[in-house]
């Protein structure tokens, strides 16, 4: 049979505006090439939210090798921005321009092609599964976790995954990244007793007092890095006490921080720390200081083992380039999926996702999928 062509399927994913959470034919599309294919496909939908499950072969095999990716995106912005309208796929220089061209279609496309002509050319002994969520670039609660619960219910499961997320930075095969930071947001309100600014004494000052707060918290290490990791990192988004007089001392103050952390901390362990930094500068200025922390998601890795091998040394065949393995960057639904099964990433460079004018190389498209048949031929071999 014909090869199943990556490129033209990326095309047509790109031409479905499925900006989170609008599903708008990309899924019903992928659906429609998998079942032509023999795979067995569900829909998986929570909440408004649109989610796929194909698998061929056996249920529940012990070797059973998957694919995880996303097909929403983020909203376009400005039209009149783009060279090119924003959901035409356009074809110029080289590149498909499109928004989700880079982050996600064509890795979807790539495996998906790669899984099609790889269970008609060589039937494996196993089984070949596919998860595709709507709701990865959203808050992620329905998504790629709908997936992993629906196929616990079901008895499905995988015993290795794929990420399909871009991973390069700059050129094709320089990096798998086998772990993500941990991502978590802290927002403080300081509460104390608004004031004229000439009678200090009668007030007390919540935004000194958040003001001293977040230089603790930045100017404290929160350590040095660990073995595959980098140093966490803490980073103020916000500070706002909204006080349009200049001479009023504001009763109330916020803050909001984000930190990024490794394999030395947990959520739970760093909401403690802060909790922690937060009573003693509320005693310190007499004020009530509120915390809230929403975690998007823990640190994790993967070891360097029988994975990270597979995915380098397909990697290394078809791009002449030893890859990485890396940790860097921000959080990917892989942190949902190690919690199933082991999981590593690997895509295209991701040097325009999510920008205006997003693209991708045709030449890298064809090259993924490569690596992805590699990957599947020497996993069932």
């Amino acid at each position: 049979m014909t090869p199943l062509d990556p490129v033209d399927l990326t095309r047509r994913l790109i031409r479905c505006p499925s900006v989170t959470p609008e599903e708008a034919g990309a899924l019903d599309l992928l659906r429609e090439v998998l079942e032509s294919a023999g795979f067995a496909c569900n829909g998986v939908d929570r909440n408004g939210i649109s989610n796929l499950f194909a698998r061929w072969g056996i249920k529940g095999h012990a070797r059973s090798f998957g694919f995880n990716g996303h097909t929403d995106v983020v909203p376009p912005g400005d039209a009149e921005g783009w060279r090119f309208p924003p959901f035409s796929a356009e074809e110029a220089e080289g590149q498909i321009w499109g928004r989700g061209a880079c982050d996600m279609k064509s890795g979807v496309a790539a495996f998906v092609a790669a899984a099609v002509d790889f269970v008609r050319e060589t039937p494996p002994d196993g089984a070949v599964i596919l998860t595709i969520t709507g709701d990865e670039e959203g808050d992620g609660v329905d998504g790629t976790r709908a997936l992993l619960d629906w196929m616990r219910a079901e008895g499905e499961r995988m015993a290795h995954c794929l990420v399909g997320e871009p991973t390069c930075p700059n050129r094709m095969g320089e990096m798998v990244k086998i772990g993500r930071r941990g991502s978590m947001t802290a927002y403080f309100t300081a509460f104390g007793v608004q004031g004229h600014s000439a009678y200090p004494h009668r007030a007390k000052n919540a935004a000194a007092a958040i003001a001293t707060l977040v230089h603790r918290l930045t100017t404290t290490p929160l350590d040095e890095g660990t073995e595959h990791f980098d140093a966490s990192t803490l980073a103020v988004t916000t500070i706002d006490v909204g006080n349009p007089a200049s001479n009023v001392i504001p009763g109330r103050a916020y803050a909001t921080v984000n930190i990024r952390f490794n394999d030395s901390h947990s959520g739970k362990g760093l909401t403690g720390w802060l909790r922690a930094q937060a009573a003693r500068v509320a005693e310190e200025n007499g004020v009530e200081i509120d915390l809230s922390v929403k975690i998007s998601g823990e640190s994790f890795l993967t070891p360097p083992g029988p994975l990270s091998d597979l995915v380098s040394r397909a990697v290394a065949a078809e791009t002449g380039v030893e890859p990485e393995l890396s940790t860097t960057g921000g959080t990917s639904d892989a942190r949902f999926v190690k919690d199933h099964c082991p999981v590593v990433e690997f895509g295209l460079v991701g040097q325009t996702m999510h920008q205006t004018d997003e693209r991708v190389e045709i030449a890298q498209i064809h090259q993924l999928k490569a690596i992805y048949s590699r990957i599947l031929r020497d996993y069932f071999a």
